[in-house]
């Protein structure tokens, strides 16, 4: 089997030289760029599985260029970030974002967090289930294709996906941030993780008549969130 190739995003030589011999010596194949027009460049020439890429980028930012690359792209992106960047962690995730590491990372953090992603990447989640419907819409978790209930495809980003698997997995169900975060993730949650909720309001943006007054995704709060829908299959 091929080694998976990462890309590695950042415009201060270190940082990159860091990163690529961290992964290469986890056995990845990777490519170093200092910034967004070197990245799509390469890309038009080399298909990467992942991008390690770093928030603060001269030009265009690493969201700018993380909204960019979902547009046309379902590729990995781990977002490279400083510990107080806590909105640029919400906004990317919000764009597209898959996870994310902060600076001054930890090479065990960063590898288990590019293993996992790339594991989930090649076994499509491991989900294996029917059909399932819900107030009109129809999910199927093999073909990861999100209906709305007048046919309209819906595009969902892999952590929305894997948050939608897990809630129509467990209907009616208190499911916590920790277990819900460690199943898109696999790492534990801490109170100022804000990567849950972000994806919740995402999935609410996409599925409820009002997003403000949710049915089918409802908070339990101070434990969790609940998917209050009843479902289909079929």
């Amino acid at each position: 089997m091929d080694r998976h190739h990462v890309v590695v995003v950042d415009d201060d030589a270190v940082t990159r030289a860091k990163l690529s011999g961290y992964l290469e010596a986890a056995g990845h194949r990777v490519s170093e760029v200092g910034d967004g027009p070197e990245m799509f460049a390469l890309l038009e020439r080399d298909a990467a599985d992942l991008i390690l890429l770093d928030v603060n980028l001269p030009g265009e930012d690493g969201l700018d260029l993380t909204r960019h690359l979902r547009e046309r792209s379902k590729v990995g992106i781990i977002l490279v970030t400083g510990r107080a960047d806590d909105v640029d962690i919400v906004v990317g995730l919000e764009v597209g974002a898959d996870d994310y590491v902060t600076k001054p990372f930890n090479p065990r953090e960063l590898l288990a967090r590019v293993k996992a992603l790339l594991r989930r990447m090649d076994s499509g989640t491991g989900i294996d289930q029917p059909v399932k419907r819900f107030a009109g819409h129809s999910f199927d978790t093999r073909t990861r294709q999100l209906r709305k209930p007048d046919g309209t495809l819906l595009s969902l980003t892999r952590a929305e996906f894997e948050l939608l698997a897990t809630f129509v997995a467990y209907p009616g169900e208190v499911l916590n941030r920790d277990r819900l975060l460690n199943r898109i993730t696999h790492r534990s949650w801490d109170p100022s993780d804000r990567t849950i909720d972000v994806l919740v309001r995402r999935l609410r943006q996409k599925l409820e008549t009002n997003p403000k007054a949710p049915e089918l995704i409802v908070t339990a709060h101070g434990e969790g969130y609940v998917f209050a829908a009843e479902l289909s299959i079929s």
